[in-house]
């Protein structure tokens, strides 16, 4: 059986500051590296019986949540550009507000390639090519666990490429998680079917106050 834990980064300085996400470089906070230890133990528990990878973003709130990981299951995470969030161009790092008052609607058609009228931004597709492609490269492993820590947004992207979507059909699909989340993907050993286990588990996270 083939298994992927999918983790979302855990609280970043751009949340708590309003700011734009994106490709902008911000650090986790200090609760988002208590949440990643949190994540590190559960990870720990859910692959005690498996060989593991581990691959990450290489942007600094996600490979701050990987060294963290890497450390409590002794693993040296993978960094990979092909696993960042969507680049919102000029947009990142600039308060959410800035964004959401430029940001021109997704047209009925054609989503696939929107940007939003914002420069710099990616489309859906130049997002959706980069992680299918990280995703072969990661599943192209032998280990029998592996651990990938991304973003909430380009989570979409590696669930629909576990399910076999094609690139064109993901103008409109959306898997919407909180920050800090793991999402459980497996695929039966007999049957060859892939499954959403769990999507966006944060029950690790009730530990924290």
């Amino acid at each position: 059986m083939k298994t992927l834990y999918v983790v979302t980064h855990p609280q970043s300085v751009h949340h708590v500051e309003g700011k734009v996400g994106g490709w902008y470089d911000s650090a986790l906070t200090d609760l988002g590296r208590r949440q990643a230890a949190v994540i590190a133990t559960r990870l720990a528990a859910l692959c005690a019986d498996h060989s593991a990878s581990l691959f990450s973003s290489d942007l600094l709130r996600c490979s701050e949540a990987a060294e963290i990981i890497g450390r409590r299951l002794s693993l040296i995470p993978r960094r990979t550009r092909d696993l960042r969030e969507m680049s919102y161009g000029v947009a990142e790092g600039r308060p959410q507000a800035w964004l959401d008052a430029r940001r021109l609607p997704v047209p009925d058609e054609a989503g696939l390639d929107d940007t939003g009228g914002i420069e710099g931004a990616e489309s859906r597709r130049t997002v959706a090519t980069r992680i299918y492609r990280a995703m072969d490269e990661i599943l192209a492993n032998p280990a029998g666990c592996h651990i990938i820590a991304t973003h909430g947004f380009a989570l979409t992207f590696v669930i629909a490429w576990w399910i076999g979507m094609p690139i064109e059909s993901l103008g409109r699909v959306n898997f919407p998680v909180s920050s800090g989340s793991i999402t459980h993907l497996a695929e039966h050993a007999v049957w060859k079917s892939r499954a959403v286990i769990a999507l966006g588990d944060t029950a690790h996270l009730s530990t924290l106050v």
